[in-house]
């Protein structure tokens, strides 16, 4: 049986692959072009599966595309006279692979070129390639299209690169017919940010690739192919629900099907429901994940980004998806934002959001022993009810006194932007309040600058909250509207509305009102914005 898979590079034999046939296709049509082709994305994104997929379909169709597939990961701390010696070693090794695969023997004069030629640098590259197309062609009676297909490349140690991508450069504009006919560069860093002198050009003619996620339909191909394969099905608002969270992120749709289908011991004659989605997506947050640690650890490399990543989620007006300022261009790398379309950032997708608020929330803020007044013994008992369900105006009430009774204490949480410091105290009070009841949270982004939808289900039921900063009166009101629209696509008809004022005279309200048949019941909570002065008599 098949599985689905996030280790690394998938295998059509033994993961669930998700068939991207356009993309494919541009891609074959790209290379018989003869075009030099770059895709430059996050790790863990399918990149590497995608490409060698699509190579290996075309040159095991057409033999007279010989691939040569390399990878320099191990070669960042070379010298250059060590990287061109092991780029020799892998290129021979690489050619060797494919005759073995074809079933064919190469010719004597072919064994003795690459016995006894080596690559010592990028113009002995260059001359490499050159003899090696005649006598490649000679041996198959028929010219020979070499497509050269290079895996982490930023890892290139950066003295090479200049000289390398020059050659490349020179290959390409030599004719027509050239070797290598056609190049694939894949890495995570683009061209611009390897490192060479900038004011100089040296490999202008490359084509840029874009592989975006998966969209709702091929997550919905992919776990199909689990279903007709072991007959367990899910339900559909599962699938919606993955893609929704995950935006497509392709080890992120893998891990979810892997937890569901792998490790909740599901039994498959059982159709997988949103409860059981609740508990994988509640795993996937709290748990171990190479990816999301990647995110987090990306994300505290510079103080800068907090800064950023919190204004994107803060500001209504949003922040402008420009490449040209390192920072954005750092956090596209990393992919954790994307360019949204009205051309500003956006955080990837609502997993990355909610690890994002985790990363900069401290562990221990300090005032959890604010939360529940004196006289309460029961804490967050309180606020479920006999019938098992969530008391969420009590709920909310009380994190409304609670920032109340820790007045300017909210500014001594550390590490926190105070812009940000309100959201983050209340998924910190909510977050322990779900992790007591045995509930699950998770986030919603919304279209609408500056909101956050939370979203609590538990015993079968769903509780949205939606938050925003104070931006005035008119904006406080489209809130509403906006929240009463997400309610109507949630099939929910309470919703509750947290609206956080930073203002120096703020005007706290609670409002409780029906909005299309929809009941909203409306905060808007003061945050403290500087210690009061102490005067003496």
């Amino acid at each position: 049986m098949r599985r689905f898979g996030t280790e690394g590079r998938l295998y059509l034999e033994d993961n669930y692959v998700v068939p991207r046939t356009e993309e494919t296709a541009d891609f074959i049509d790209r290379v018989k072009q003869g075009k030099y082709i770059v895709l430059f994305a996050p790790r863990q994104t399918g990149k590497t599966t995608f490409f060698r997929l699509a190579l290996e379909g075309l040159t095991s169709e057409d033999l007279t595309y010989f691939p040569i597939q390399l990878n320099f990961e191990e070669s960042e701390d070379d010298t250059p006279a060590d990287f061109y010696r092991g780029l020799s070693e892998d290129i021979r090794e690489a050619i060797e692979t494919v005759f073995q695969q074809r079933g064919h023997v190469p010719s004597e004069a072919l064994i003795e070129f690459l016995e006894k030629t080596e690559i010592t640098d990028h113009r002995a590259m260059r001359r490499f390639f050159a003899q090696l197309a005649r006598l490649l062609s000679s041996h198959y009676g028929i010219q020979q299209k070499v497509v050269l297909f290079i895996d982490e490349f930023d890892a290139m140690p950066q003295s090479a690169v200049k000289g390398f991508l020059r050659s490349l450069r020179y290959i390409y504009l030599s004719g027509k017919t050239r070797c290598p006919h056609s190049v694939g560069i894949i890495g995570v860093k683009n061209i611009v940010q390897l490192g060479y002198d900038r004011s100089i050009s040296p490999f202008n003619i490359q084509q840029e690739f874009h592989l975006p996620n998966f969209t709702p339909e091929q997550v919905a191909e992919l776990l199909s192919q689990y279903t007709e394969e072991v007959g367990q099905a899910f339900e559909p608002e599962v699938v919606a629900s993955i893609h929704k969270q995950t935006a497509g992120q392709p080890v992120l749709v893998n891990r979810l099907a892997q937890i569901l289908t792998e490790e909740m011991d599901i039994p498959k004659t059982e159709t997988i429901t949103m409860e059981h989605w609740t508990a994988a997506h509640t795993q996937l947050l709290h748990s171990r994940n190479t990816n999301i640690e990647h995110l987090t650890t990306n994300i505290r490399k510079d103080p800068r980004f907090e800064k950023i990543l919190m204004r994107i989620t803060a500001s209504d007006e949003g922040v402008p998806f420009n490449l040209h300022d390192e920072t954005i261009d750092a956090l596209a790398t990393y992919g954790v934002i994307s360019k949204g379309a009205d051309g500003l950032c956006d955080i990837a997708n609502p997993i990355y959001l909610y690890a994002i608020l985790q990363a900069f929330k401290p562990t221990i803020n300090g005032l959890e022993v604010e939360y529940f007044p004196e006289d309460d013994l029961a804490g967050f008992r309180t606020y479920l009810t006999d019938t098992g369900h969530i008391a969420m105006e009590p709920l909310l009430d009380n994190f409304r006194d609670f920032i109340a009774r820790a007045g300017f204490g909210i500014l001594q949480v550390p590490q926190t932007p105070q812009e940000s410091v309100g959201r983050h105290l209340l998924l910190a009070y909510l977050d322990q309040f779900v992790q007591t009841i045995g509930g699950s949270l998770y986030l919603e982004v919304q279209t609408g600058r500056g909101r956050i939808d939370i979203l609590i289900t538990h015993n079968n039921e769903k509780y949205i909250i939606e938050t925003k900063i104070w931006r005035g009166p008119a904006r406080y009101e489209a809130g509403k509207h906006q929240l009463a629209a997400y309610l109507t696509s949630e099939g929910t008809d309470t919703g509750y509305y947290i609206v956080f004022d930073h203002r120096q005279t703020p005007e706290p309200r609670v409002e409780a009102e029906t909005l299309n048949g929809l009941a909203l019941r409306s905060y808007v909570i003061p945050v403290v914005q500087e210690r009061p002065s102490i005067t003496s008599d």
